[in-house]
């Protein structure tokens, strides 16, 4: 045990002993998230407040022990794995929604209200809250937070940046604040809430948001398109994106990725060499002309199918290519590499191409899919044995290059964590990075807030 008897003493009394651990398998219970890295925590806390947040930091601070924020784990960059031991404090507890305010249209939640029960709380008022990340059952608003998880509405609705008005925390010195506002217009000096979010609790500890809310689309279409090759529906992406309608959600599946979900979900899943699912909302009346505008941008050279749902129960079918691709990886590779990079939409030709020649020349199975309005792609590595896995580094190497050369970025909405920081230094200059750790020693100045993370 690396904790001072001291510190130990102010966690009892700070949070009481049913909620705080040293008991090793509460301890391995939060050693790892799904990038599957794993660190042992110290202790484990379980906060209920923002003063005992305070406290906590403050405690840490004095001690300088590593502290580390945690909602439900589901990142996949190793943004929650403790490498340096210390304090894993847990917002699993602290999940009330505190003010749902449809005349203002916001909402005031804590950190550990998941986004499904969210959405749930909203939808009999006629609002969302946008970002929708594909484990939205089971994740934290806060965890959305601090990696600024989207999922596929961003395309249309923007990612938590764009759908948080303020934010409380608790920086790395132990001191509390607030940042933002209630309206969703503010021009008053530095914005903290867009800089807090996306910064993977590395600057401070977010208690409370306020997000906004957008009303709740009457009507929703949801079409299907199947082309001939990958850059031909990479090319109908930037066709799509460049008229006025404006989908809700465009997400592109390869070649590779069908066949692997038609062998796990059968003949509902087409054969073709690259799927669109394309999702139009809005009200009713104007609906149909949404998605023939939508429609003409998809046609195009390559285009094989192109399919609109009518009922329910079409568009769940549609979406079974979709849905049947994490549990068909799993079985091919419990070992896959998941990267979420983005490049300018008219640059995804060059990129789809380019990631199919990488897979090529490395030899490695390389699946992508993920959502292509943003030009937000999910490249997943494959590799099946220790051969594989050694020339999939080496190709994920070659493949943020690729990105960056596109005028792309490492990531879009995973984060980046424990495992892509050592990339950090193709993304942004020297003095991008100099400035950014100008602000967390600003913020935390002991450095005790999740180390080892994001900066490299």
């Amino acid at each position: 045990m690396n904790i001072p008897a001291a510190l130990l003493e102010t966690l009892h009394a700070t949070f009481g002993h049913d909620a705080c651990s040293t008991g090793e398998a509460e301890r391995l219970a939060y050693a790892y998230d799904n990038s599957r890295r794993n660190a042992l925590p110290d202790a484990v806390v379980f906060a209920r407040e923002h003063a005992q947040v305070e406290t906590l930091v403050q405690a840490c601070r004095e001690h300088r022990v590593p502290l580390t924020a945690r909602g439900r784990g589901t990142n996949t960059t190793g943004a929650t794995v403790p490498v340096e031991g210390g304090v894993v404090v847990s917002f699993e507890r602290m999940n009330r929604i505190l003010r749902i305010d449809p005349d203002n249209r916001f909402a005031i939640v804590e950190p550990g209200v998941l986004n499904g029960d969210l959405q749930r709380a909203l939808a009999p008022l006629g609002f969302f809250w946008p970002p929708d990340p594909t484990s939205s059952p089971w994740c934290s608003i806060g965890g959305n937070l601090a990696c600024n998880s989207a999922g596929p509405r961003t395309v249309k609705y923007g990612s938590p940046r764009e759908n948080t008005l303020g934010l409380r925390a608790v920086a790395g010195t132990g001191e509390g604040f607030r940042c933002g506002t209630y309206t969703t217009k503010g021009a008053t000096g530095y914005d903290f809430t867009r800089l807090l979010i996306g910064s993977e609790g590395t600057l401070a500890l977010i208690t409370e948001a306020t997000l906004k809310l957008t009303p709740k689309p009457s009507g929703l279409r949801t079409l299907r398109a199947t082309y001939r090759d990958v850059s031909s529906a990479a090319h109908a992406v930037a066709r799509i994106m460049a008229q006025p309608v404006t989908p809700c959600a465009l997400e592109f599946i390869d070649d590779t990725a069908l066949k692997l979900a038609r062998d796990h979900a059968g003949d509902s899943v087409p054969l073709a060499g690259a799927m669109l699912m394309i999702e139009v909302d809005g009200e009713a009346e104007t609906l149909p002309s949404a998605v023939e505008a939508v429609s003409r941008a998809a046609r195009g050279d390559g285009l094989e199918t192109l399919h609109v749902a009518q009922t329910a129960e079409e568009t769940q079918a549609l979406w079974s290519a979709r849905k049947a691709l994490s549990p068909a990886q799993r079985t091919i590779s419990p070992n896959k590499i998941n990267e979420d990079v983005v490049v300018p939409v008219s640059h995804l030709p060059e990129l789809v191409n380019g990631i199919r020649a990488l897979s090529q020349k490395h030899d490695v199975l390389i699946v992508t899919f993920g959502h292509a309005g943003n030009g937000n792609l999910h490249v997943n590595l494959l590799p099946r044995n220790d051969a594989e896995r050694e020339r999939a580094h080496a190709c994920l190497a070659e493949v943020f290059a690729l990105v960056i050369s596109l005028q792309g970025t490492l990531s879009g909405e995973h984060g980046i964590g424990l495992v892509k920081r050592e990339f950090m230094p193709l993304a942004l200059p020297p003095s991008t990075l100099g400035l950014m750790r100008n602000v967390k020693a600003a913020f935390d100045p002991d450095g005790i807030l999740n180390p080892g993370k994001l900066l490299p």
